[in-house]
């Protein structure tokens, strides 16, 4: 285990040049240096949070509380239970996004005050290296036994202190938590039945850094944490958005994953040949679950699957199909684009640009691709293997990925 002494965030991120470092060097020299306050955690955990509850906008749901939070850990309350201070205020935790990439991207943004997961842009203390892995995107917070609060907000730019009183009273959630010392902890909100609205959360003690990965190996876990109830419910009660492409009815509770590695995105029109022993390869079972935080198997595809690589760079890209039990790409009546599918078939592609609209004819979502190119050593760029949770919460997919670190950019 790696340097466990405290990390202070750096405001740019893991992935960010020399030159933009020289820049803000040069904005400092001449504005005057900001001094940050940070206060000590003894023996602290470390936590990463979503916000999974997403706006659906339907006649049925438009006077709907908007899933807009205060995050506090360990508050304290006056007599009538609203929240007065608290050891850690995670402040506007908006809707995540659909990729949580393995760096600290939105620290420094100061485009919103709205942050699409805690800390993201909060300006705190965060974990160290631990087995060569990156933490910068989880903060540390006290270990043991901690009280953790959500409280609705307004959507506005205003503190939540600074709030008037009647706006800060709607509390969401309040529980306990028990969290060990130098342990990873990924806490989501979710709605647990669609149909009650039922919401909770779900805590994981995550165990990448613990496990002997290969540097050639990319490996990723599915979640599916839709509501209950939520693939069976009528159209009209979910988002209509075409981005979700095949998600957005939902996926049914029992399904099987396959994957498809593509050698290149030379062609955005088509898919390009499949590369040989990747087409439509199982991978994975994967079931609702909203009720326990057990960490899903990790499954493994190499990097270098292409024979068309040099060992140091790939466009490869990869395609994950979800089908009911009993169903592949060959025995599939859905496959050819169908968005009417019952639940029985999702597919999602990702890709360098996944943050792009590709369309292949087969109403699949998008979202960035597993492996990493970066301007590493000498090469500009190089291919990064790195661990990736995939996570289905009612018609949305989502992406996070975690990078070991690397050796920095020669120039």
């Amino acid at each position: 285990m790696k340097n466990e002494s405290l990390y202070k965030r750096n405001i740019f991120g893991s992935f960010k040049s020399s030159a933009w470092l020289l820049a803000f060097s040069l904005l400092l020299l001449a504005s005057g240096c900001v001094k940050v306050e940070y206060s000590k955690i003894e023996d602290p955990a470390y936590l990463r949070v979503f916000n999974n509850l997403n706006y659906i906008q339907t006649l049925g749901s438009k006077d709907n509380k908007v899933p807009f939070f205060c995050m506090f850990i360990n508050p304290v309350v006056d007599a009538s239970g609203m929240p007065v201070s608290a050891e850690i205020v995670g402040d506007f935790l908006d809707q995540r996004d659909a990729y949580a990439p393995p760096y600290p991207s939105h620290i420094g943004s100061s485009i919103s005050v709205n942050n699409p997961e805690y800390p993201g842009k909060e300006n705190v203390l965060v974990g160290p290296i631990l087995n060569g892995f990156d933490l910068s995107s989880w903060a540390q917070v006290p270990s043991g036994k901690v009280r953790i609060m959500f409280a609705y907000r307004p959507k506005n730019t205003v503190p939540f202190f600074q709030l008037e009183n009647e706006l800060k009273k709607d509390i969401l959630i309040d529980t306990t938590i028990n969290l060990t010392s130098k342990e990873v902890y990924t806490l989501h909100l979710l709605q647990k039945d669609f149909v009650s609205k039922r919401t909770g959360i779900l805590l994981r003690q995550e165990i990448f850094q613990k496990l002997p990965l290969s540097d050639s190996l990319t490996y990723v876990n599915f979640y599916n944490m839709s509501s209950k109830g939520y693939w069976e419910a009528d159209r009209s009660l979910k988002a209509d958005n075409f981005l979700l492409a095949s998600f957005q009815g939902g996926m049914k509770d029992d399904m099987n994953v396959f994957l498809s590695l593509y050698e290149n995105q030379s062609n955005l029109l088509q898919k390009g040949p499949a590369i040989a022993g990747y087409n439509g390869k199982y991978l994975a079972n994967v079931k609702l679950n909203t009720s326990t935080g057990v960490v899903n198997p990790y499954v493994s595809f190499p990097i270098w699957a292409s024979q068309a690589t040099n060992g140091i760079t790939t466009n490869m890209w990869q395609r994950f199909d979800f089908f009911t039990p009993g169903m592949d790409i060959t025995n599939n009546p859905f496959y050819q684009g169908s968005t009417e599918n019952g639940g029985n078939w999702v597919s999602v592609n990702c890709m360098q640009n996944g943050n792009a609209r590709v369309q292949f004819n087969d109403n699949a979502a998008m979202l960035p691709n597993l492996l990493v190119n970066i301007h590493s050593g000498i090469h500009n760029p190089a291919t990064f293997a790195t661990v990736n949770s995939i996570e289905v919460v009612n018609g949305r997919i989502y992406l996070t990925t975690i990078q070991r670190k690397y050796a920095p950019p020669v120039y």
